[in-house]
């Protein structure tokens, strides 16, 4: 049986207080204060879900207890009742976070229905509350999925470094979700609002990523026919995402780390000094810290870019997040596509855990729109795995985490299973798999299955 709601009376009168009680204490769990010192003892001590007060008390009065009540962290719905009701009572008790206002003496079967209606309004709140937490979760993070250790990691991270001004660097293999990464900090952070501009530093030469990242002045080189704006000056209020900063070459470091210094800069061409409020999220596939090593990298723009790192694992180091990522492609691309693909069955799922993924999840993605694409049937199966992924696959790293087995358990039983769906029919059995039959003959022996 649930806990009652629990309601706080404040009044300094013991009648009212009393007589309150007693026609509550039947639905609900009452709690008792004369003033408004006490009352916030009580408050500040249990979960109290509506607080009744009165307007008029000695000391600090229901107003002054209203704005203290909702500035708490888990704020109580506030009622508010009094003897001397007047439209300027109400409007200012409503402004100051009341949810009602009742006069004295109090309608019981009134303050019923009100009481009932805020309580409706507290779980909504709290529903709202709660949805807005797992939206920002999983939207807020852009759609980027994982359950694995590993990312939960990851995303605590984010979450924790979004609400700051700090600059990001994420490292990652291509096709990770860097990208992604670089947006969810964004979308999660107070310059929600403002402007996300990416720039991929490795898809311009050095003589336009100077104009692209700080715009340029008519007439600053051949060319420049009228003014551009920069992606800092885009940026301002927002984030900047640069991607690939490994790429950057030596003049460029030096003028990066001048903005990041001073938040700073002037157009090419231009004498006049632009003061931006941008913050850098940067991205990089290389080892930046090799890079500062050998020279090719300025270690002072390093540790300013790094003062929080994020880094992406590899699709191969959390396979157990290969069968969720599977799923929502698939939903995802079936919707897109109009065709009606439902699942993937489980030996052309082994095949996709047990394949090392060297595009990652961009790769993973894109075998399952190749897979949807040219899907004949409701299920895909091992027919419908790409080849070059059927014969890259090794069983030996089949997801043991999704299926509570060794290693070893889970290839045995999913020969086992291939041969049982084959009537025994060993080359049928392999190609069911993804293996050829040598290497099946071989398995078989291993797991003393010679006989079968």
């Amino acid at each position: 049986m649930s806990k009652p709601p629990t309601i706080l009376i404040v009044d300094d009168e013991r009648n009212t207080r009393d007589g309150l009680q007693r026609a509550l204490q039947s639905r609900y769990e009452v709690l008792l204060a004369e003033d408004s010192p006490k009352a916030l003892q009580l408050l500040e001590s249990n979960p109290v879900d509506v607080l009744l007060t009165d307007l008029k008390m000695p000391g600090i009065d229901g107003m002054g207890l209203l704005r203290r009540a909702m500035a708490l962290p888990q704020p109580p719905v506030c009622i508010m009742m009094t003897a001397y009701g007047s439209i300027e009572n109400a409007v200012q008790a409503m402004q100051a976070g009341a949810y009602h206002y009742v006069t004295k003496p109090v309608n019981l079967d009134e303050l019923e229905v009100v009481l009932e209606r805020a309580l409706k309004s507290r779980r909504i709140e709290a529903e709202n509350i709660n949805l807005r937490k797992q939206i920002e979760h999983k939207f807020g993070l852009e759609h980027i999925i994982g359950e694995s250790a590993v990312m939960r990691q990851v995303f605590e991270t984010v979450q924790q470094v979004a609400p700051m001004r700090t600059t990001v660097l994420i490292t990652g293999e291509t096709g990770t979700g860097k990208e992604l990464i670089a947006k969810a900090i964004h979308n999660l952070s107070p310059r929600k609002n403002g402007s996300f501009i990416a720039v991929h530093a490795a898809a311009l030469p050095s003589t336009l990523l100077e104009s692209e990242l700080f715009g340029h002045e008519k007439g600053a080189f051949t060319g420049a026919i009228e003014r551009r704006i920069g992606r800092f000056e885009l940026a301002d209020g927002g984030t900047l995402f640069l991607d690939e900063v490994g790429e950057l070459e030596p003049l460029m470091q030096v003028k990066l780390l001048r903005v990041l210094e001073e938040r700073a800069f002037e157009r090419v061409g231009g004498t006049k000094t632009l003061h931006v409020d941008v913050r850098l999220v940067a991205a990089t596939n290389r080892n930046l810290k090799k890079l500062v090593n050998e020279g090719k990298f300025r270690d002072d723009l390093f540790y300013r870019l790094s003062v929080v790192a994020v880094d992406l694992p590899p699709l191969r180091d959390r396979r157990q997040d290969i069968p969720l990522l599977v799923k929502t492609f698939l939903d995802e691309l079936s919707r897109e596509s109009g065709k009606q693909v439902r699942e993937v069955t489980p030996e052309a799922l082994n095949l996709l855990l047990a394949y090392d993924w060297p595009g990652n999840v961009r790769e993973l993605r894109n075998v399952i729109e190749q897979m949807v694409v040219l899907a004949r049937t409701e299920r895909l199966g091992v027919r419908d795995v790409p080849p070059q992924v059927r014969g890259a696959a090794d069983l030996t790293k089949i997801d043991v985490v999704r299926t509570g087995m060794t290693v070893e358990e889970a290839e045995r039983q999913l020969i086992l299973q291939a041969l049982k769906e084959t009537g025994g029919n060993r080359t049928h059995a392999a190609r069911k798999i993804g293996i050829s039959r040598r290497t099946l003959h071989r398995k078989l022996k291993q797991y003393g299955l010679e006989h079968l």
